[in-house]
């Protein structure tokens, strides 16, 4: 993919804030930075998202993700983390390339908010139950 720009981070064709690298992923900082230490964990082959990432890479990815949020816990005091990737425009993807966010939590006044309808009132479980797994 010559235009996807995570793709070129990854090949060091464009600079970013890389803080963490070996042979299968990398983490860096995001540029829109929604807290101060919000970074992104990509494969450096390119997927377009979750789905289509092998389950090797993607449990990889996963303890990368651990990793850093750890080093970002003590270097930042983080006092939390929102853990999450978009898959497609409706959910938020803005880059085809699939991601990981680590986004660090100080307070609830950070600027960061994650807002869940709860919509138990109004939804039927056992029919959305029933529909995903095809059991009666």
């Amino acid at each position: 993919m010559d235009s996807c720009i995570f793709c070129k981070i990854a090949n060091h064709e464009i600079p970013g804030k890389i803080i963490y690298e070996d042979d299968i992923c990398m983490a860096f900082l995001d540029l829109s930075q929604t807290t101060d230490g919000h970074t992104l964990v990509i494969p450096k082959k390119h997927f377009a998202h979750i789905l289509e990432v092998d389950s090797q890479t993607l449990a990889h990815m996963m303890e990368v993700v651990q990793k850093v949020a750890l080093q970002i816990e003590k270097q930042l005091h983080a006092k939390g983390f929102n853990v999450l990737t978009n898959m497609n425009e409706i959910a938020g993807q803005t880059v085809h390339h699939f991601h990981i966010h680590i986004i660090p939590r100080y307070s609830d006044q950070d600027g960061y908010q994650a807002h869940y309808q709860d919509r138990s009132q109004d939804v039927n479980l056992d029919d959305i139950y029933h529909k995903i797994t095809g059991l009666k």
